[in-house]
């Protein structure tokens, strides 16, 4: 069943703070096998302008792709969870996240589209810091697979 394309356009409420750690940001570099010195390093971080040492590019990702179930889970919107994938990912930042940031996530439905039996979910995820400053925006596609065919 395809989704309500009404809830294209809507927004769900900012997320708890979530602290961005040292280790945390240490932690997903060495599982996505990025060694720059500014992940794991202060001084190197501060070499290069930073107050302290900033995530991989792509470590916003848990904190947007977190927020996002609040659109996922939304019972209005209908969406079988157990048949979606990720599509793709995306960032748009206006500065790197950094060890100490404490980041709210606000996420809107950008789009539903239905092609060959599955809903595509585009969601975006902005991601502001406690003086409410942009850091980035995550726009999130996801995949409702549609029923297999006999």
């Amino acid at each position: 069943m395809a989704l309500d394309q009404s809830f294209v356009g809507r927004s769900y409420p900012p997320t708890d703070p979530y602290e961005v750690g040292r280790e945390k940001i240490r932690e997903f570099a060495e599982a996505v096998g990025d060694f720059h010195p500014a992940y794991t390093d202060p001084e190197a971080a501060r070499a290069l302008g930073h107050p302290d040492v900033i995530a991989p590019p792509t470590f916003v990702f848990s904190i947007a792709f977190k927020a996002a179930g609040q659109v996922t889970g939304d019972p209005q919107l209908g969406l079988d969870y157990n048949q979606v994938v990720h599509g793709d990912q995306k960032f748009a930042y206006t500065r790197p996240v950094r060890a100490g940031d404490r980041l709210s996530v606000t996420t809107t439905i950008e789009a539903i589209k239905t092609m060959a039996g599955n809903d595509i979910l585009d969601v975006r995820a902005e991601v502001h810091d406690e003086a409410d400053g942009h850091v980035v925006t995550a726009l999130i596609k996801l995949v409702a697979r549609g029923p297999e065919e006999d």
